[in-house]
């Protein structure tokens, strides 16, 4: 917009100053003509007064000489019985006095009309002036006007029209620009205000400036801003109060499984029971803190890959074993460190296992694949059940199957725990020929702003140089 203001303002100065500046030059110029032809003309006016009274050389030539230079004007007197082609009688041309310029025949023209007339000549212009004398002949004054005299001062006018017309289109595009820049500034700083509230930096206003229009939209932009905090501050006291309420039946459950006694299955429930009162503290302390609990920060930290899908698998193994699924890790046997939180990496596997176990019969295989390459780990979750008709439709946060129980939250908790160091999830078919979930766990983090894009949106990157080993066939026990 700036820029625009600017461009306009000046093309319309320029297409001013040239209207005006133009025509002005040219009458400038017609002035300095008119100026030295006047002058002449009072020279040429100055000897007719003598030529009416006396025709004697020596006086003439003194007139003339007072009345401007033996140079610039000159006299031409015809003989006393001149015929028309300029000659008297007896061959001989008529008396002049100075140096003639013009030619013989403007000057037998003048004499015929009986008028002033004007003729180019080199380096200037003439002034032919007829004078009558007293015996009734005319004789013609020629006043030389050089071409310096024509144009003297035009230079100069003209150059103080350019000054002139460059100081306004100069003092114009000036002003444009200080007029865009309080127009631009507060729109600027709106874009900043928004891109820093979509960062996540709700303390984020916008002062309230410049033309009416932007005012209005940072007054609106501010209350937006203050309801968004509102909000979001609403919505963590919710999910702090909704999970302080499960406190209540989770000190029942853990009772309960403390009556259980001894047995596999009465430390699976304690176990799980135990988790889960972590996984609401660490709700309630997120939720007060309003600090997102994702990636591990810090050199060094994250967890072991390989642990934990050995503890997970060993958590869901029971259920599998009850419902008649065969199931398979690989690559899980040597450490594999991740840049996740532990409690991150569980979560999205209890997530994935917890679909398998939720969305495909029983009976139904599966398998989990890690694979650690050069700068990013894979973890493999693939079923042998019907699949996933539509991928990105599941990779939508809140949408879910449709199913009872299904709220579309669990790839959300499986993408976001990806995206945070860079990595990126993506669904499709599997060699069992169901659902395969790959997870990329970028290493590094510094790939996330090439491979990230919109909400289950997936830009493919270069895989180590194992990854391709992963897709080939992995039979069950």
């Amino acid at each position: 917009m700036r820029w625009a203001l600017v461009k306009v303002s000046l093309a319309v100065t320029a297409m001013v100053v040239v209207a005006f500046a133009v025509p002005l030059g040219l009458v400038i110029r017609e002035m300095a003509r008119d100026r030295a032809f006047s002058n002449a003309e009072r020279e040429a006016a100055a000897v007719a007064p003598a030529l009416s009274i006396t025709t004697d050389r020596d006086q003439l030539e003194r007139v003339v000489a007072s009345a401007g230079s033996d140079d610039g004007m000159s006299v031409h007197i015809p003989a006393s019985g001149e015929p028309a082609d300029g000659t008297d009688g007896t061959g001989q041309r008529a008396a002049d006095i100075g140096r003639q310029r013009a030619t013989d025949e403007d000057i037998a023209a003048v004499r015929e009309m009986g008028r002033a007339s004007t003729t180019e000549v080199d380096g200037g212009s003439t002034l032919l002036q007829p004078v009558a004398l007293s015996s009734g002949e005319i004789a013609v004054v020629e006043v030389y006007v050089p071409e310096s005299e024509v144009t003297n001062g035009v230079g100069t006018a003209w150059a103080v029209l350019a000054a002139v017309g460059a100081a306004l289109v100069v003092g114009s595009v000036a002003v444009a620009d200080r007029l865009g820049v309080r127009m631009v500034r507060p729109a600027q700083r709106l874009v900043e205000g928004a891109h820093q509230l979509g960062e996540g930096r709700l303390g984020s206003r916008v002062p309230v400036e410049g033309p009416t229009e932007l005012r209005l939209a940072a007054v609106a932009f501010n209350s937006m801003a203050d309801q968004v905090v509102q909000l979001l501050a609403n919505e963590r006291e919710l999910a702090a109060d909704l999970s302080h309420r499960l406190r209540t039946p989770l000190t029942v459950l853990r009772l309960n499984a403390a009556s259980l006694g001894d047995g596999p299955a009465a430390e699976q429930t304690r176990s799980a029971v135990e988790q889960l009162e972590r996984e609401v503290d660490t709700i309630i302390r997120t939720a007060r803190d309003a600090k997102p609990q994702t990636a591990a920060a810090g050199p060094g930290a994250g967890c072991d890959a390989a642990e934990v899908v050995r503890e997970r698998m060993g958590f869901w193994s029971a259920l599998a074993e009850d419902e008649g699924r065969k199931w398979r890790v690989a690559g899980a046997d040597r450490p594999v460190r991740i840049p996740v939180a532990r409690a991150d990496l569980a979560a999205s596997l209890d997530a994935l296992l917890g679909n398998v176990f939720r969305h495909t019969a029983e009976g139904t295989a599966f398998a989990v694949d890690l694979h650690n390459g050069e700068d990013a780990v894979i973890v493999l979750v693939s079923d042998a059940g019907a699949g996933i008709p539509d991928p990105e439709a599941a990779m939508a946060r809140g949408r879910g199957s449709g199913s009872d129980g299904s709220t579309g939250l669990g790839l959300d908790i499986v993408r976001r725990m990806a995206e945070s160091t860079g990595g990126d999830v993506r669904i499709g078919s599997s060699v069992l020929g169901g659902t395969e979930v790959r997870i990329w766990v970028q290493l590094d983090g510094r790939a996330a702003p090439e491979r990230r894009g919109h909400r289950g949106t997936v830009r493919r990157r270069r895989q180590p140089r194992q990854a391709a080993t992963i897709n080939r066939s992995r039979s069950l026990p």
